[in-house]
């Protein structure tokens, strides 16, 4: 699903919400009050208090370009494989063990398992050094090491109430209680940092990678099926490209042929470049994939030391 707009304020259809967000946000610290089990190696958890698309997943990417040995940790959401597997991206489909699994697998041995503590064990026993978790937040199945929570720097919490009422998957109290340090996306506009204290604040930066340049100048048919896809429209043109005609669908959407000849046809009909995310590209079927760009983001951190002494303190290396 894409985050609606009664997210970000509380107006009329997110106070008629607000007693399920009640019981849900009941639900989130019953389950917060768990304890979990201890694994072999060190975890890393890469978590966000909020539905939709924060970020969490590139930072994820870029933890793990930081840490020889580590080894990526996921409940595969939206695939079948229950697992434990280890995600082959020539041979696993999106289906089977979901886009996001499949992206981080480009970056760093991924493992799909529905029941975490038994997907660690795996990874341990294939030799992983440490684990990286990009959707285990709320799981209390599993003891984390070192617990990071992603906020969007221009959203920020949204309207502070739980879901569906608001964007909040618990309480941010109890939320913030669990975690280690925030790291803030883009800009604080929503006094983040002041709400997140006494908690470290790591600020980080989501930048298109080199290739972008080639969109100046350009006309661009964009989509995207991400939480935010506005935000990867704006993108484009902060590159300097042109966003004829953009098209958003629902988080983790599924793509159907009469959906991609429709957009095939929109930027023939616009002479422009077909352009879409690195997740939504791992969705689409292999023979469609060389008909169009995608434009890639890397992480910039504003102080990437302060990142890596936290690191080294959670797996127990020093030389990082």
């Amino acid at each position: 699903m894409q985050a609606p707009e009664f997210w970000q304020t509380r107006n009329l259809t997110s106070t008629l919400l607000a007693p399920l967000g009640w019981i849900w946000a009941a639900g989130a610290m019953i389950r917060a009050g768990r304890s979990g089990r201890r694994v072999r190696v060190p975890v890393i958890c890469v978590g966000n208090l909020s539905a939709g698309g924060v970020g969490k997943t590139p930072v994820a990417a870029a933890i793990a370009r930081l840490l020889p040995g580590a080894h990526f940790l996921s409940k595969g959401y939206g695939g079948s494989e229950t697992g434990p597997v280890q995600v082959d991206p020539q041979e696993h489909t999106y289906h089977q063990v979901g886009d996001e699994p499949l992206l981080l697998s480009e970056v760093a041995p991924c493992w799909v398992a529905k029941d975490r503590v038994a997907g660690a064990e795996a990874a341990a026993r294939a030799g992983a050094r440490c684990l990286i978790m990009d959707d285990g937040f709320q799981d209390p199945s599993i003891v984390k090491d070192l617990s990071l929570l992603v906020v969007d720097g221009a959203v920020g919490f949204g309207n502070g109430r739980c879901m569906p009422a608001g964007p909040l998957r618990e309480p941010i109290s109890v939320g913030l209680k669990r975690a280690d340090a925030v790291i803030i996306l883009g800009e604080d506009r929503q006094g983040i940092e002041d709400r997140v204290m006494p908690l470290p604040v790591i600020r980080a930066w989501l930048e298109p990678e080199a290739e972008a340049s080639a969109l100046a100048g350009r006309k661009v048919v964009a989509f995207a099926g991400i939480g935010r896809p506005a935000k990867f429209f704006r993108t484009i043109e902060h590159c300097g490209g042109t966003v004829a005609e953009a098209y958003a669908f629902p988080d983790h959407h599924p793509y159907h042929v009469n959906e991609l000849s429709e957009l095939q046809r929109a930027a023939s009909a616009q002479n422009a470049i077909l352009l879409t995310t690195a997740k939504d590209f791992v969705r689409l079927p292999l023979h469609f994939r060389d008909q169009l760009a995608v434009l890639n983001m890397d992480v910039a951190w504003e102080d990437e030391g302060a990142l890596l002494r936290l690191l080294s303190q959670a797996v127990g290396d020093e030389s990082l």
